[in-house]
């Protein structure tokens, strides 16, 4: 699987975006002890079960990225409510609901990153039955 991810990455076209992305691969995978895999135009790892109220349900990652022309986004399954501190020192980022958009490594403390992925994975699997891919 990983394979398959790095070669999703040496096709990007965007130097930068491509090198990014290839350190984020091995910081989430050691942060999230969850092989990375492709899902549609993202990088995935680990899986849970989710359903809502609704009935709706479905499978998806615990954590991933996706290297985006104008950004990373990096996914925070649980949002952000639980990790404003760690927000608050990561550097220059936007957020939506559950992504972490950065506009390249270099302006965001890995040290950081590491521990809001790592937390966020922790928190997923409190919630729900993680898996492997």
């Amino acid at each position: 699987m990983k394979k398959q991810v790095l070669e999703f990455i040496s096709n990007l076209e965007n130097e930068r975006r491509r090198s990014d992305s290839e350190a984020l691969v091995d910081l989430i995978e050691e942060e999230s002890g969850y092989e990375p895999y492709i899902h549609g135009s993202m990088i995935g790892y680990g899986r849970y079960h989710y359903k809502y109220e609704s009935g709706r349900e479905g499978d998806f990652f615990v954590t991933g990225f996706s290297p985006r022309k104008q950004h990373l986004a990096v996914y925070i399954m649980p949002g952000f409510s639980s990790y404003e501190t760690m927000l608050e020192n990561l550097g220059k980022h936007k957020v939506g609901k559950s992504c972490l958009y950065i506009n390249k490594l270099a302006d965001i403390d890995l040290t950081v990153l590491r521990k809001l992925v790592k937390a966020s994975v922790k928190d997923m699997q409190k919630k729900y039955q993680c898996a492997s891919a």
